[in-house]
């Protein structure tokens, strides 16, 4: 986290089956284009943070309401969040913003966040949550494995320190640090969850993102971005491109 010279502080959510570590190559652009502090958690059931006995959004955020306490306990009066989502963290953060949990919360922003779901899609991902747990002979396969789960195949080599955070070794054995189970989320209340929240919310998708559409997104009548060239990990693929998208917000005076 870096440190506090402002009164607006940005949490960052990561996606499904990847860490807080995939921000960690936006630090040295915080660094010079966010004046307050930042924090990359761990979602429930990822990275070094304990699973969820079972998994909804609204789960993981009141999880993260629950270990952002002390940080929360040192904001001041006049302080504010600035969140940004992606995919998964990005309705996470869409529960966060939900009024009853009462969050000084300035604005949400959701990258590719996928909006509509099969049934084959649901059923698939019931499947991968009821799966026991697989184990690797080497840190190189579990790597692999982890990038793919997390949708960091070709943006992270396999013994990046990024990719370290997403594996656990264990009497000799890899396995991936995120809990089979959180698959089970389930689909996203897009419209629910955006009626519950009353700070301005925006919705960006890179321009080549197979997951969510641009008309998807508008349906839902909030302010849409479009990336160009850019995919579903647009986060990582261009950091800058992203953070532009928080200039609003950069400065304690922004709207």
């Amino acid at each position: 986290m870096a440190d506090e010279t402002g009164s607006r502080h940005l949490l960052l959510l990561h996606g499904l089956g990847a860490t807080g570590e995939v921000w960690l190559p936006w630090a040295p652009l915080l660094e010079h284009r966010w004046a307050g502090r930042w924090l990359a958690p761990d979602l429930a059931g990822h990275g070094w943070s304990p699973p969820l006995p079972a998994y909804s959004f609204e789960a993981l955020a009141d999880r993260l309401v629950t270990g952002l306490g002390p940080v929360a306990d040192r904001l001041g009066a006049d302080d504010r969040l600035v969140v940004l989502g992606h995919s998964l963290g990005g309705v996470v953060a869409l529960a966060l913003a939900a009024r009853m949990r009462r969050l000084p919360i300035d604005a949400v922003i959701g990258l590719g966040i996928k909006v509509a779901w099969s049934p084959a899609e649901l059923d698939k991902a019931r499947e991968l949550a009821e799966r026991p747990v697989t184990w690797f002979s080497s840190r190189d396969e579990a790597a692999r494995r982890y990038l793919r789960v997390a949708g960091l195949a070709g943006l992270f080599a396999p013994d990046h320190p990024v990719v370290d955070a997403g594996l656990r070794r264990e009497d000799g054995r890899w396995r991936l640090a995120m809990d089979p189970a959180a698959f089970a989320v389930g689909e996203p209340r897009l419209p629910a969850l955006l009626a519950a929240t009353d700070v301005p919310v925006l919705l960006a998708r890179g321009e080549q993102d197979p997951m969510v559409t641009d008309a998807q997104l508008k349906e839902l009548g909030v302010p849409v971005v479009t990336l160009s060239g850019l995919g579903h990990s647009a986060h990582v693929e261009d950091p800058a491109v992203v953070l532009d998208l928080l200039a609003p917000y950069a400065t304690p005076d922004g709207p």
